[in-house]
């Protein structure tokens, strides 16, 4: 018969490397206990694990959409209020155009409106969100729109010069006074009209592009979420506004006064017109991009119904392997420390 020789310190060192395994299931028990599913994949679920692996990556690919369909829709919103505001605006000058037209407001009062007009017109389309301008288009960094109110800028410059070419003489000049209501009428309609409506508003008005910016607001369907600055209908407005101002600030008689006053108030009101349109529009463009993100919510809550039902552990077993495997870590402890206070001195005495 033979004995086995066993040292305190060989004891010391099994329940040390068992305190350690011990630990470590201590650690993946506790992040399935908190996660509710397995804490090692590939382990757990062996030749499944890419099946579970992808649909993970779809689960992520399908909430960067729904990021940025909420950056569109915060963008269309902002554009929403935007378009509320100048249609406003456009409103309350239309009216004031009405009223002077049966003669009940002074010149003054309705270059005021028309200043008030213009100053809320180039505030509102240049407002940015998020640090981009929301009616640029793709040039999101430039603002869409030069201030005509600036004796300097480029579209000031532009209308003055196209009077002056036309008339020969400035708005300012004695002369002007004589311009009949016929004569404006031709101006208005063959050189002030193509400024705004045709090539000449990208060279002087704006800074916009047409092209608004497109986002993908599901796997399979893309759409436009923004509006450009060079819409027909915002520049209508920018056409009998800048008009009006410019020839109600001017020594222009009142023949031409009225023949101003005349084309503002018909053109204003296709502009009425076409913003409701492209605030219409925009309303529907929201309402994809909402509907669109609904439907990937479900996507997303369907994937991860499928993952959890291939990964998840039961929780309360999970719990009750934490508890278990705490307690027996404690135990441990306690058993190591006992040992430790053993020696031969103690033995012997």
């Amino acid at each position: 018969m033979k004995s086995t020789f066993v040292s305190t310190a060989a004891v010391s060192q099994a329940l040390r490397y068992s305190l350690l395994r011990m630990q470590s299931d201590l650690t993946k028990a506790s992040k399935e206990a908190t996660t509710g599913r397995v804490a090692d994949v590939g382990l757990a679920l062996g030749a499944r694990t890419g099946y579970s692996v992808s649909l993970g990556r779809d689960v992520d690919r399908l909430k960067g959409i729904v990021d940025t369909n909420g950056l569109a829709s915060s963008r269309l919103s902002a554009t929403q209020d935007a378009l509320t505001q100048i249609t406003t605006a456009a409103q309350s000058f239309l009216s004031t155009l009405t009223t002077s037209s049966s003669g009940d407001s002074t010149p003054s009062i309705v270059r005021a409106k028309a200043e008030d007009a213009l100053r809320s017109f180039t505030s509102i389309l240049n407002t940015s969100y998020n640090g981009e301008y929301v009616f640029a288009g793709i040039n999101t960094d430039v603002k869409p729109i030069n201030d005509f109110l600036d004796p300097s800028s480029p579209n000031k410059a532009a209308f003055d010069t196209a009077f002056s070419t036309y008339f020969g003489f400035t708005q300012n000049d004695a002369q002007a006074a004589n311009i009949t209501a016929t004569q404006m009428g031709d101006f208005l309609t063959t050189v002030v009209e193509p400024q705004f409506l045709g090539a000449g508003w990208q060279g002087s008005w704006s800074n916009a592009t047409d092209e608004g910016i497109t986002s993908r607001i599901a796997l399979n369907e893309s759409t436009e979420t923004s509006v450009s600055a060079n819409d027909q209908g915002l520049r209508k407005m920018a056409l009998a506004a800048a008009s009006v101002y410019a020839i109600y600030n001017s020594n222009v008689g009142e023949d031409g006064r009225q023949a101003v006053l005349s084309f503002a108030v018909g053109v204003l009101g296709q502009s009425v017109a076409g913003i409701a349109d492209l605030s219409a529009k925009t309303g529907i463009i929201e309402n994809r991009v909402k509907n669109a993100t609904d439907r990937i919510n479900m996507q997303v809550d369907l994937f991860n119904k499928n993952i959890l039902d291939i990964e998840g552990v039961d929780p309360y077993e999970a719990a009750n392997r934490v508890s278990l495997l705490q307690q027996q870590i404690e135990t441990s402890y306690a058993l190591t420390a006992r040992m430790q206070q053993l020696s031969l001195v103690k033995y012997l005495t």
